[in-house]
């Protein structure tokens, strides 16, 4: 890795002239969302007017204004491929991350093959850069077991694979990063957390948890935590609790990791493992309230 972590200094953003781009829509799917923030940071980036961009790929530019925020229907692949060879995005995760978004947009197999240009796809790619496939096989089976406490197989499955798709589209960013692990666990939380089923406006880990292998084993543990942990009551009081706190009782007592492993996923030193351990014990078994002195 040390010969990819000298990231040059990123440089000014030219002015550009016109109508500022606006937000993405509130109404953009996660997979929708993971590929389009990248593409809108390589246009910003790369100090093209929309109107000079347009002409590249070639698109009218209220067009491309409206496939930048997510507006209209959702872009052809041919459409984002030429958009690719513009703004320097790599094209196997772009790709993996466009048809994920068009399933889940509802989109049919059938119109993601007819309007895939697959020759576009024949060619020698790229691979990954030389530490992503390292780093993917360090953490991918601890991501896949915290994603299990959330979502049912293929979502499960989806949500992984569509993070380390992101990582490789944003692998600079992520070497620029103060600790790369840190950087892709966000991605991870903030993927998985866009495919979980929410309840008033909280995660629910209910339904996926209790397919856990790491719930069947710790219920025989005679540790407080670990012997509720197969209770409803309990799953719904983890998901209420703040991200850090969630993330850590998620890892160490529903997916089985030591204080040293879960450090290593989450990219934080133990000790505030620890403390983030303690601090959501005391929410989820407060002390009982002391009844005074007896008189």
């Amino acid at each position: 890795m040390s010969s990819e972590s000298k990231v040059p200094a990123p440089q000014p953003v030219p002015a550009r002239p016109g109508r500022k781009l606006g937000p993405i829509a509130d109404t953009v799917g996660s997979s929708h969302r993971a590929w389009l923030e990248h593409a809108r940071d390589q246009y910003l980036a790369s100090g093209l007017t929309l109107s000079e961009l347009g002409l590249r790929v070639p698109l009218a530019k209220s067009k491309l204004s409206e496939l930048l925020r997510g507006l209209g229907l959702y872009p052809r692949w041919e459409v984002i491929y030429r958009l690719s060879a513009e703004l320097d995005m790599p094209l196997i995760p772009l790709y993996r991350l466009w048809r994920q978004a068009a399933l889940d947009a509802q989109k049919t197999y059938e119109w993601v093959q007819r309007c895939s240009d697959k020759s576009a796809l024949t060619a020698p790619q790229p691979n990954p850069p030389v530490a992503h496939e390292p780093f993917r096989r360090t953490v991918e089976g601890g991501y896949r077991r915290y994603a299990q406490a959330f979502l049912t197989d293929a979502p499960c499955d989806a949500a992984v694979d569509d993070t380390f798709d992101i990582l490789w589209l944003s692998w600079n960013s992520a070497l620029a990063s103060p600790d790369i692990r840190r950087y892709a666990w966000k991605i991870l939380r903030a993927t998985v957390m866009a495919k979980t089923p929410h309840l008033d406006g909280w995660p629910e880990l209910v339904p996926a948890a209790f397919d856990t292998v790491a719930v069947r084993r710790l219920t025989r543990s005679t540790d407080p935590a670990e012997q509720l942990a197969e209770s409803l009551e309990l799953f719904r009081a983890i998901g209420r609790l703040p991200a850090n706190l969630q993330d850590v009782m998620v890892l160490r007592h529903l997916c089985g990791n030591t204080v040293e492993e879960s450090s290593a996923l989450l990219g934080v030193p133990p000790p505030m493992v620890r403390s983030d351990e303690r601090h959501a014990r005391r929410i989820l078994f407060p002390p009982p309230e002391s009844e005074g002195p007896i008189e």
